[in-house]
Order: C-alpha cells, then structure tokens, then sequence
C-alpha cells in the first residue's frame, strides 16, 4: 500500500529526532561495546510532547498502511523502548497489548510475558530500532511459547546491521517505517548533517 504522506512526515520526525537530540552523531561507545558514528535513544522522546506526539502520529500512520487491521489480533511491545510505542498505538488501534518482560519473574506464575494471549493469536512484536535483532528475537520466542503465531515485527529506525536477515531466519517479515541511511539523506537535505558525518555512518552500515 501506498503511504502518500510518507516523506514530508519523515522529514517532520528526522528534524524532530535531531532537536531533542534523540539522534546524535559522533563517536559513541555501544552497549556492546562496538564504537558507532552515530547513536540513537528513543527513549527520551516521552519527555518531550511534543515530539513524543510526532513519533507516535508518524508511526501510527505507517503502520495503518503497512498492515490490514485484520493481518494481526495483538501488540506486543518490549521493555523499554518498545513500550513506549506499543502502549499509544495499540490503545488508538483498539488492539490488544501484551509485552515481553526482560526477565522472567521469580514469584507467582514467573511469566515472561505480561497480558492476557490467546493460542493461535496472531502478534505483531514492536521495538523502536533493531540492531542485530538479538532483543526482538528474543520476545518473539517467548510470544510463541505462549502459543501465538508471529509472522511480522516493526520497528520504527533500522541500523542497517544484519537485523532483516535475522528476522527472516526466524521466519519474520520485518517492517521498518525507515533506516539510518534515509535519515541521513533527510538530515544532509536540510543542512542538519555534515558530509563528514553522513559518510561516517555510511561506511560503518557498509562495514556491517
């Protein structure tokens, strides 16, 4: 399906990550410990409205016209991130939300996913960016061994760095409302991004 508004809302978010400084450029030691010419933290954006309006408006869009409401019976979200997108979305779709803890719990029933699931349930899992796609792989399995069927993930940024073919290996389509290689192109086209800065990044999606 077509998503007519796609670019000028793209260009709205891309200016909108860079002001609360959602995305930076530079030298950035990971989580892993890999060093990156950019870093990217969705998880700041709720305590800016606005912007947290912006990114829930962009996305909840695109994934209006990336799916049918029929393609799929719930939303599953991961901790952190991923919740604060998930929680929004499914609310205004009138979908279920279920979310994949980061640790099983050591009381009660100790499960790992929260919500109520029905087997045979068709779920879309949720995240903001994917790497890898270790920490998305991860919830889709626990989302399956609650008998629920997980054919599809999105996300909101790609990083270009093996997370698709991941998805595909574990039998999953993944949706990406966009890549760091299209926000750079939006943020070079605004002079919001160096030439330096964008090929730094190009060449280490490259490298990956």
């Amino acid at each position: 399906m077509v998503w007519k508004r796609r670019k000028e809302l793209l260009e709205e978010l891309a200016m909108v990550l860079v002001k609360v400084k959602a995305i930076q450029f530079g030298t950035f030691t990971l989580a892993s410990g890999k060093i990156s010419s950019y870093y990217i933290d969705l998880r700041t954006i709720p305590s800016y409205p606005g912007a947290y309006k912006t990114l829930i408006g962009v996305y909840g869009e695109f994934l209006r016209h990336e799916f049918k409401e029929t393609s799929y019976d719930a939303i599953a979200g991961i901790p952190t991130a991923g919740l604060t997108l998930s929680s929004p979305i499914a609310l205004a779709l009138e979908k279920p939300m279920i979310y994949v803890r980061k640790d099983e719990k050591d009381h009660g029933r100790g499960k790992l996913v929260e919500g109520v699931t029905r087997p045979g349930w068709k779920v879309l899992v949720i995240d903001d960016v994917i790497t890898t796609g270790g920490s998305i792989i991860s919830a889709i399995e626990a989302v399956r061994a609650e008998g629920c069927d997980v054919e599809s993930a999105s996300v909101v940024i790609d990083r270009l760095e093996g997370g698709t073919s991941a998805m595909k290996k574990q039998g999953v389509k993944l949706h990406a409302m966009t890549d760091i290689l299209e926000l750079v192109k939006i943020l070079r086209s605004k002079a919001l991004l160096s030439a330096e800065e964008a090929n730094a990044v190009s060449s280490q999606v490259k490298r990956r």
